[in-house]
């Protein structure tokens, strides 16, 4: 009987990637620049955002190992043989599959590229304490070095090629705003008014992309009670008149998230709705305007705090005000050291990305009671933002008769 491989490399078809082969060598560069100061051998990363920051390809677990191995002259995914040569192809560099017959075949492929016994970089912010075990077993590193947070920063540094792509992003969670808000009316459900934007987006990012993999795209849209969580999924309640709504739009184009959110009411809005809504509007540009190269983001939420503690509101905040955008989604991915929260000490610069999100919650039973969330992105230029979402907020527009 003839031996079964631990490992192979399945290379077939053509590299189709996000973005030129420039950029990855640019970001490789960066990550290179971290070896070399913190003295790493070699990096191992586990996670989603880096393994596609880094080379492009976006795994699916489904209960299986991925990883990326990056030393001074090699990146490597490593992938399962569920996924054939799909990952080579959509990957910047080499592949290993490793076979599912054995348990350690994947630190086996790992350990082919590490070698035994290096200065080995890892996101600690990832790893499980069972797989960061199985690391020192099966590759005995002489040091561990924790890359998370200078990875994390290198991300938050977006690229021409990066923006480009966010931008077009922006203008799909447009479309499918726009494809929303021709879908509401009394009596049709949550579910068939997210379904009419995500099928917009997706078709949308098919026409802007043709050669991308289409995966991820999603809608929150909510209404009345299910509008006080900004996360609330979508449900089959059917609209009713004077309903307050929740619009929110997440395309997915190669692992990079974008978004729009929205208030927005069915046929009218009350005296209270309105008087909360425009607040949180007013807090919304209000914040924009303090979205500026040098400003910090802790400094930039405690004038937000003020602003609506003027207005007797602050105890219906329910979240921070905004966050960056790249190689992130729903569940995988942050880029925590750029969020607008009373923690975060980050210096804004030109070309990060990161949202005005603010949100009030009214609890029901009160006056004006329902979430209130209005989103646009913003990307930090050299002397001041632009504003790259179109999609109007407001009651002018927002009122769905």
């Amino acid at each position: 009987m003839t031996a079964r491989p631990h490992f192979y490399k399945f290379h077939q078809g053509e590299k189709t990637l996000p973005f030129a082969a420039a950029e990855y060598e640019a970001r490789l560069a960066g990550l290179r620049a971290i070896m070399d100061k913190a003295g790493v051998e070699a990096v191992l990363f586990t996670s989603m955002q880096n393994i596609a920051y880094y080379s492009g390809f976006l795994y699916c677990s489904f209960g299986r190992q991925y990883g990326l191995v990056v030393t001074p002259t090699d990146c490597v995914t490593i992938s399962a043989g569920i996924d054939a040569a799909q990952p080579w192809r959509r990957s910047y560099g080499d592949a290993i599959t490793y076979t599912d017959w054995d348990r350690s075949n994947y630190w086996r492929a790992v350990r082919s590229v590490t070698g035994l016994g290096k200065v080995l970089g890892y996101e600690s912010d990832h790893l499980t304490v069972a797989i960061r075990l199985a690391l020192r077993d099966n590759l005995q590193p002489a040091r561990l070095v924790d890359l998370a947070a200078e990875t994390m920063a290198q991300r938050m540094r977006k690229s021409p090629a990066e923006l480009d792509l966010i931008r077009a992003g922006a203008a799909v969670a447009d479309v499918g705003g726009y494809a929303i808000r021709d879908a509401i009316k009394p009596g049709v459900r949550e579910i068939d008014v997210a379904m009419a934007g995500r099928d917009a987006m997706e078709l949308e990012i098919a026409a802007r992309f043709p050669q991308a993999e289409y995966r991820d795209t999603w809608v929150w849209f909510q209404s009345g009670i299910n509008t006080d969580g900004a996360h609330n999924p979508v449900t089959s309640r059917k609209l009713e008149n004077g309903d307050i709504l929740s619009l929110n739009t997440f395309p997915m184009i190669s692992g990079y998230y974008t978004a729009l959110e929205r208030t927005l009411f069915v046929g009218e809005a009350d005296a209270a709705s309105l008087a909360i809504w425009e607040a949180n509007v007013a807090a919304h540009e209000y914040g924009m305007s303090l979205l500026v190269p040098g400003a910090i983001c802790a400094d930039v939420t405690a004038k937000i705090n003020t602003f609506l503690a003027d207005r007797d509101l602050l105890q219906y905040r329910t979240f921070g005000y905004g966050h960056s955008f790249g190689v992130l989604s729903h569940y995988y991915g942050r880029e925590a050291g750029l969020e607008l929260r009373e923690d975060i000490p980050t210096v804004l610069e030109p070309g990060m990305v990161i949202s005005m999100e603010p949100m009030l919650t009214i609890p029901h039973g009160q006056p004006g009671a329902g979430g209130y969330r209005e989103h646009d992105i913003l990307f930090i230029t050299e002397d001041g933002n632009e504003d790259i979402t179109g999609y109007p907020y407001g009651p002018a527009f927002n009122i769905i008769a």
